[in-house]
């Protein structure tokens, strides 16, 4: 496989045959499709009740912004062909894992090791591969958190596993990385070699505002400690509480005479 979007033909193929592949596909392809859809809405989920936790009982909110996509149908075959694995469901499952993507913006470098910690650990994912872009930056300075993660997607017929790409990289860095992608399709992927330095140039230049920024934070907030919010407490009065303060009283004292009653 060369990498290019043509591949040699060496088998004949008639119109009609070539017809009843395409309506075969088309007809496979929205159940497929909706499968790597549902996966993103539960990674979405997720992220948000994360996200909501943080905000409610820590005040503290290390996730800046979400975005998700899934492929198109064209954009998914013409990687199938690119990378040169057969076109049925079943190896497009195990060779294209980015179909479903999900990306975290955080505050700081250790919010995204946090967040990536938090979302791994749910016991209903499974990690399959876990690349550090941050620790080892790929060549053109590119520096973020990639996990391929499997989840399952509860539908009528039961369970069915699928593949999420989920990205997790600092302000910094999601900054440069828009403004590469920007670059590598203006000039087409041959990004001029003076240009290509500039932005491995600025991949360290965000680095170091990020390692600065954050420990500015560090040293205005690093002796707080986080706390439940009293958000709630406010709207409960001073009655109400003394009331639930005797049943809470009650209900212990009952329980240790039941205690000492079969004890007896």
């Amino acid at each position: 496989m060369t990498g290019n979007s043509e591949i040699e033909d060496t088998t004949p193929v008639t119109a009609e045959q070539l017809l009843a592949f395409a309506n075969q596909l088309r007809q496979q392809l929205p159940r497929f499709m909706m499968e790597y859809r549902f996966a993103v809405d539960e990674m979405l989920t997720k992220v948000s009740i994360l996200r909501e936790e943080f905000i409610h009982l820590h005040q503290y909110n290390p996730i800046e912004h979400v975005t998700s996509r899934v492929k198109s149908p064209e954009g998914i075959l013409e990687k199938v062909v690119r990378r040169g694995c057969a076109p049925t469901l079943e190896e497009i499952r195990k060779n294209i894992t980015d179909i479903a993507g999900i990306r975290i913006t955080c505050s700081f470098l250790k919010d995204a090791y946090h967040v990536l910690d938090l979302v791994t650990s749910q016991h209903d994912i499974r990690v399959l591969q876990i690349k550090d872009y941050i620790k080892n930056p790929k060549p053109n300075g590119y520096k973020s958190l990639h996990a391929i993660l499997e989840l399952p997607v509860y539908l009528s017929q039961g369970p069915v596993p699928v593949i999420v790409e989920v990205q997790i990289r600092t302000i910094a860095q999601d900054f440069w990385a828009s403004l590469e992608h920007k670059i590598f399709y203006k000039y087409e992927g041959g990004v001029p070699d003076h240009l290509a330095e500039d932005l491995v140039a600025a991949a360290d230049a965000a680095e170091l505002l990020d390692r600065h920024m954050e420990r500015l934070y560090d040293e205005v907030h690093g002796g707080e400690q986080s706390s439940p919010s009293n958000a709630s407490e406010s709207t409960v009065d001073e009655k109400l509480w003394r009331n639930l303060w005797k049943l809470a009283s009650n209900g212990s004292s009952s329980q240790k005479r039941n205690e000492y009653g079969a004890s007896s």
